[in-house]
């Protein structure tokens, strides 16, 4: 199916994007007026896009079935200053219910159940129960169009960070596995990570990998691996050599039972190198694919 924006209306273009470009993090952001009114609302139109100068954007949508701006963005326009909480799976639901279009002058903290803690810089206060609080101030708000549906980018520079200890490591920094993020998907959906769907992918950064085009034919051509799999050993940043002291028993019994036939060995090798992949050995992956390749 291919899907033309053009031709849809907002709303199923809105279904289409926000179900495909997902997840998305959750900026729950403070805010208030010039009367001190104060603002609590998420907005999964967020991310991060530099670190020098620190800048974090997001985005209060204009609301597409009646073109309405959200108090957030109003907030902002009169007092450039807003605290973002990063969301986790511990303040989710309190999240959502303070996502509900209550009045002006209606403070959703008292609403969502969360206690106001004081910021040390802007004006906004802190949800004492968020685990990672960034005070901001707002250097740009870029209006994207006047339709409902147009998103308004709010421009914040960070100015702190205040981190629960409980979630740094002996080293003071951010333990990953400890966070536990919500992200939003389309719809009603959203996504939980934990410990059991974080994975590592090596980064190349400065160093070449080998690429797609040097792995030797056999393997780039396997039946058995993925496009995962090779993209593991494409990462390495060359072909390692047979290391003669490699002792693995599976790779023993593989040759031992399959050397009848070379076909059905290599079927077996690459079926073996595939699993030792999907355990990140990509080190003893390599030397059984070698093997089969001898």
């Amino acid at each position: 199916m291919i899907v033309h924006l053009n031709d849809l209306t907002t709303a199923d273009a809105q279904h289409y994007l926000q179900h495909a470009i997902a997840p998305r993090p959750i900026c729950f952001a403070s805010t208030c007026d010039k009367a001190g009114n104060i603002n609590l609302a998420p907005f999964s139109f967020f991310n991060l896009f530099s670190s020098n100068p620190p800048i974090a954007i997001f985005s209060p949508a204009r609301r597409v079935r009646n073109n309405t701006t959200k108090h957030t963005l109003e907030n902002v326009q009169e007092v450039p200053e807003v605290v973002i909480h990063i969301v986790d799976y511990d303040i989710i639901q309190q999240t959502s219910l303070a996502s509900c279009e209550y009045p002006k002058g209606i403070n959703e903290f008292e609403k969502a159940g969360f206690t106001m803690e004081k910021a040390t810089i802007v004006s906004p206060p802190m949800v004492k129960e968020s685990k990672i609080k960034l005070e901001c101030k707002v250097v740009e708000i870029k209006h994207l169009g006047a339709e409902g549906g147009a998103g308004n980018l709010i421009f914040c520079e960070v100015l702190c960070m205040h981190i629960d200890d409980n979630i740094l490591d002996n080293n003071k920094k951010i333990d990953q596995q400890r966070i536990n993020h919500v992200a939003r998907l389309g719809g009603d959906w959203y996504t939980r990570v934990d410990k059991n769907n974080l994975f590592l992918v090596p980064k190349p950064n400065t160093k070449l990998g080998l690429g797609f085009d040097n792995l030797p034919t056999h393997i780039r051509n396997s039946k058995f691996l993925t496009g995962n799999h090779l993209g593991l050993l494409a990462n390495e940043t060359e072909i390692p050599d047979i290391d003669p002291t490699f002792d693995d028993d599976q790779l023993k019994q593989i040759f031992q039972y399959y050397s009848v036939s070379p076909n059905e060995m290599e079927k077996e090798l690459h079926r073996y190198a595939a699993k030792l992949l999907d355990q990140h050995k990509v080190r003893e992956a390599w030397q059984v694919l070698l093997a089969s390749g001898e």
